[in-house]
């Protein structure tokens, strides 16, 4: 497969972010599955369009791929990989039609979505994902810009808070929380930091005396970072330019951790007349990987192929 050409051509990461590049990463959920599934092949271009660590990028490298990466995080570190193998832009996979564009490509083999979030980000409190580790009320993707989650709290109505809450948190008692919210907001009470909004909500949705699975404020705060990135919408306009490029036998893998996230790939992959659906039902982890890592216990895998000719 030749390069393109366009006004702008397929270079390598700069210098600074080689650099970097040789700090470790972990090793990506489902990463052999994904890889087998994009069916990876010398020469080819792919798509990486969740950067992240740069894990699944190396292993499309190590296998004789060009990756043009995406990633909105500036946090995300370059992966290490012979020079001009690797295209990273730091921009929203949401933009990936426009950024193929810029560089005059028309096709691509193959495009990777891994929409989890990742340990590093979960771990550092300043980024405010996390009810476990106090920090700020943030938990943009991209901190140079756009509303923080505590924007969010304090701009919302009840009635706003409760439907992001339900509709993208999965959560039932989002009418209660909201209402809570917005009761300590009146009061000049509304929580800044991250353990404090985890204690409030947990104050209304943990019952007397039972053993949660899971903590109290998952879905609130699930929900609060879903809306403050827009991350449904991204994926659903990330998957359908992806299918647009896809070559014929091209493949698209997505991974999801939530069932929002799965029942948009699911949708997208099925309703898609360009695509046929590899994987009836979703790959999961293999008893040894949720042994070694118990956090991809709800990673699916989805895989679709473009067709040769459009169905019909």
């Amino acid at each position: 497969m030749k390069r393109p050409t366009s006004r702008r051509s397929l270079g390598s990461i700069n210098d600074d972010e080689n650099e970097a590049a040789s700090v470790p990463a972990h090793l990506p959920v489902l990463f052999e599955e994904a890889l087998v599934a994009l069916a990876v092949h010398a020469g080819g271009l792919y798509v990486d369009a969740t950067y992240g660590g740069g894990g699944h990028t190396r292993g499309i490298v190590a296998r004789g791929g060009r990756v043009i990466a995406f990633e909105r995080d500036p946090a995300a570190q370059p992966a290490a990989g012979p020079r001009g193998d690797v295209t990273l832009l730091r921009r929203d996979f949401a933009d990936l039609a426009a950024a193929l564009d810029e560089f005059g490509i028309a096709t691509i083999d193959g495009a990777l979505f891994d929409v989890g979030l990742s340990s590093l980000q979960l771990a550092d409190p300043e980024r405010g994902f996390s009810l476990l580790r106090d920090g700020p009320l943030d938990m943009r993707l991209n901190p140079s810009g756009g509303p923080t989650a505590y924007d969010l709290l304090a701009r919302s109505s009840e009635a706003e808070l409760a439907d992001l809450i339900f509709n993208n948190g999965e959560e039932r008692a989002a009418r209660r929380i909201a209402r809570a919210i917005v009761a300590a907001r009146q009061a000049g009470r509304l929580p800044h930091r991250t353990l404090e909004l985890a204690r409030l909500v947990a104050g209304v949705v943990q019952r007397s005396g039972k053993r949660e699975r899971i903590h109290p404020a998952t879905r609130t705060f699930q929900a609060l970072r879903i809306t403050v990135n827009d991350e449904l919408g991204a994926l659903d306009r990330g998957l359908a330019a992806a299918a647009a490029r896809l070559r014929p036998g091209g493949r698209i893998a997505a991974i999801s951790f939530h069932s929002l996230e799965d029942r948009i790939v699911k949708r997208r992959f099925r309703d898609d007349e360009r695509l046929r659906v590899i994987t009836r039902k979703p790959l999961l982890p293999s008893d040894d990987e949720l042994a070694r890592n118990p956090r991809s216990r709800s990673a699916k895998l989805r895989v679709a192929e473009r067709l040769s000719i459009v169905r019909s």
